[in-house]
């Protein structure tokens, strides 16, 4: 691979290097059975780390066991052959290994070296470019990105892979609080950086907030932690145990509130057995993106409005040890959980304030050195802070997902444009497919998707 400065044209074009990127980038060069010219455009270099795999801390697990973690549909063991290959765990037999959470610095790695592979074994050529898309413009001869250098590219095809955008810290005030006493979640050597002593805000209830708790317990700290969310609900465990063995097709052909009661009846039923509920919810598990779409959009809405945190908290669960250390700081009682709505954010000298809404709309305040933003994922598109998204909606070479989340897409990742005519030069791959598919931030999806676009584009 070679770091390009230098304007080119090129064949395929990938926006983002994350997870989704890197994957659609190994996916086209295995692919490839001629001279192709690949680019990848992608501001946060190295490679393979987007949001989710950046941290180089070990005491940030993977949310699935490492035997789950594959990149590639047609290769289910790969990323455990990759561990193996790296003696990674020698200690550990593979059977073991399999069901182990490993630190996820290992995925971007992982990426990496099977990104390295495929340029190895590939007629094609891949070039990294370090910058930002800015915009993007459709022509008769292919798709012109223009770049934050102010040198333009032109390309035959484009996987738009532009990962995720976190949301910004809901509260007025939040922006005048200086840097150091605010942090973002996702900034993981800053989180490690609060003083020690220093009481602590965590503003949201799920995995980021996960991510800063056991960051902080990492570093040393000592003082107390406060989450605070509208629902006050912490990730839940993932469970051993045998295999829930229900039929989970005739779902699909109910409304909400019947599949709710269904799983709730499926979940006690297991229970009598022997059988955790997660594995109930691991039965569903391939069918997320065809429960999402054989809602009426009504119920859609229904979903995002009273059921979507507790679907969150079921279905994206953490990992044993990460729970089990949530728990125990709470019967230390070091980690508190608030119920609310945050209402304002102020810093004053050494204090930072938060003022919110608890369920009865009575205020309540907390007082403490430091507030982290662990918000999660921003899924509307036009709230995401990214000019290229910005610039597609607004020239209408785009319009948003259903319910306003991502960017809308046809059924085989096509974008649509405002008229809702589909561009098979551009195709989306991961989160920005959210309202369409629901179920499009993790591997098992992203790894078929990019798979898809590879065999498409070559």
């Amino acid at each position: 691979m070679t770091i390009s400065d230098q304007p080119q044209a090129c064949d395929v074009a990938i926006i983002g290097g994350g997870a989704a990127g890197t994957l659609a980038a190994i996916g086209v060069l295995r692919a490839a059975t001629a001279a192709l010219r690949v680019v990848i455009v992608e501001p946060q270099l190295p490679l393979g780390r987007g949001v989710a795999y950046a941290t180089r801390h070990p005491e940030h697990l993977l949310n699935v066991p490492a035997g789950k973690m594959s990149g590639f549909p047609d290769r289910p063991d790969d990323f455990l052959d990759y561990l193996t290959e790296q003696r990674a765990f020698p200690q550990l037999q593979r059977d073991a290994l399999a069901r182990t959470f490993v630190p996820r610095l290992h995925y971007a790695g992982y990426l990496r070296r099977r990104l390295q592979q495929a340029v190895d074994a590939s007629p094609a050529q891949l070039d990294v470019r370090a910058g930002r898309v800015v915009a993007l413009e459709r022509h008769a001869d292919g798709v012109v990105l223009q770049l934050d250098s102010g040198q333009p590219l032109l390309a035959g095809r484009v996987a738009l892979c532009s990962g995720n955008a976190l949301r910004p810290l809901p509260a007025r005030g939040a922006g005048a609080v200086p840097a150091g006493k605010r942090v973002e979640a996702w900034d993981f050597d800053a989180v490690r950086g609060i003083p020690t002593n220093a009481d602590v805000a965590i503003v949201g209830s799920g995995l980021s907030m996960a991510d800063s708790v056991v960051s902080l317990a990492a570093a040393g700290h000592k003082g107390h932690v406060h989450v605070l969310s509208r629902h006050a609900l912490l990730p839940l465990p993932h469970a051993a145990g045998p295999a829930a063995d229900y039929d989970p097709q005739p779902l699909l052909a109910m409304p909400l509130r019947q599949r709710l009661r269904m799983l709730r009846r499926h979940a006690a039923e297991a229970a009598l057995r022997g059988i955790p509920w997660q594995n109930v919810m691991e039965r569903i598990r391939p069918l997320g993106q065809a429960l999402w779409q054989s809602l009426t959009p009504d119920d859609q809405r229904r979903f995002l409005r009273h059921v979507v945190r507790y679907w969150d908290v079921h279905r994206h669960r953490i990992a044993v040890p990460v729970h089990a250390q949530l728990m125990e700081l709470r019967r230390q009682g070091r980690l508190h959980l608030h119920r609310g709505r945050l209402e304002t954010v102020v810093a004053e000298g050494a204090c930072v304030h938060l003022v919110a809404l608890d369920p009865r709309r009575c205020p309540f305040q907390l007082d403490v050195q430091c507030v982290i933003n662990a918000t999660g994922v921003e899924m509307r598109a036009q709230a995401m802070r990214n000019p290229l998204l910005q610039q597609l909606l607004g020239s209408g070479i785009a319009r948003p997902g259903p319910h306003g989340i991502g960017v809308d897409s046809s059924a085989d990742g096509s974008l649509l444009d405002a008229e809702g005519v589909a561009d098979a030069r551009i195709r989306v791959v991961g989160s920005l497919r959210i309202g369409t598919l629901w179920e499009s931030l993790a591997i098992p999806e992203l790894r078929v998707q990019a798979d898809d676009v590879a065999h498409r584009f070559v």
